[in-house]
């Protein structure tokens, strides 16, 4: 199933079971020697930023391993994102979730929320030579699924408000994701079905000194127990065709690594806790930048 996309702005919303462990993502810097590893790797557990990175010069979307010790970068092209049975699970009753598909079907859930049995994907721009060039934020957008079924992303408020979906693959046209520099935050991401998953985005950014820079990127996702990692790592993205749309934005006054009382969202016979992690606060320009490195103080 191929699908050509927009992208939207930050996300994140949890559909996971109370077990959860973190409500919100952990306060990080992240240091300017991190190595980047040239093994290729499966993640399956642990915390995991997609971002933006210098390697060599070259402006390059990559995995932040916080997973390993030390962490490290790691190169897209040789990550898997293996996501096991246990993410699974049943599509609320509530009509504001009946875009992902009929109640109580199962699908796999990599969460907001941590959940220890599953990788905790989220992504940031705290790279410290992203913080010095970029001028205001980056743009990350959605511009293709390859995969058996459709993935959503999306922010749920924590109010019992409508879910807020910003990735869907269902969407042809491509979709925009505003994120301000220094910002950390998860997302949910929701499979329908188990298989190989390549979801196709590009990372572009304007600079302090005029110039725009970008990389487009596939994620690599195995999503089951029965489905193999070497097919993701063998797969070849399609192409992606498709014309450009405006970023939305989610707006907010607090901290991008701010976090909203938990909520609790009936699921089928089981109760999941629904957080709100970080969500973005768009403020263009240098200001902006200087905000992020002085802690806020003008």
């Amino acid at each position: 199933m191929r699908r050509a996309l927009p992208t939207a702005a930050l996300l994140a919303v949890s559909l996971l079971a109370p077990a959860a462990a973190h409500a919100q993502p952990p306060d990080q810097t992240i240091d300017a020697d991190q190595p980047v590893a040239t093994e290729r790797a499966v993640l399956s557990r642990g915390h995991v930023d997609l971002g933006p990175r210098y390697v060599d010069g070259d402006w390059t979307l990559m995995v932040h391993d916080d997973s390993a010790d030390p962490s490290v970068w790691r190169s897209l092209d040789r990550t898997v994102f293996e996501v096991s049975d246990q993410a699974v699970l049943p599509v609320p009753e509530d009509p504001a979730y009946s875009f992902i598909g009929e109640p109580g079907t199962p699908v796999y859930v990599v969460p907001q929320v941590q959940n220890p049995d599953v990788a905790w994907v989220g992504w940031n721009t705290q790279d410290p030579e992203v913080l010095d060039t970029i001028d205001g934020g980056v743009t990350l957008t959605l511009t293709g699924v390859d995969g058996p079924g459709e993935l959503f992303v999306y922010l749920q408020a924590g109010n019992f408000g409508a879910a807020d979906v910003l990735w869907d693959s269902g969407r042809a046209e491509r979709q925009d994701i505003w994120v301000e520099v220094n910002t950390h935050t998860h997302a949910n991401w929701v499979f329908t079905e188990p298989g190989v998953y390549l979801v196709q985005v590009e990372v572009a950014a304007d600079l302090v000194d005029g110039r725009t820079v970008g990389d487009p990127a596939t994620i690599r996702f195995a999503i089951g127990d029965a489905t193999d990692t070497e097919a993701a790592f063998a797969a070849e993205p399609p192409a992606a065709t498709s014309a450009p749309a405006e970023a939305a934005v989610v707006e907010d006054a607090g901290d991008s690594d701010s976090g909203t009382p938990v909520v609790a969202l009936g699921i089928g016979a089981v109760a999941l806790a629904l957080v709100v992690g970080a969500v973005i606060v768009v403020v263009r320009g240098r200001a902006a930048k200087r905000r992020a490195r002085t802690g806020g103080a003008e």
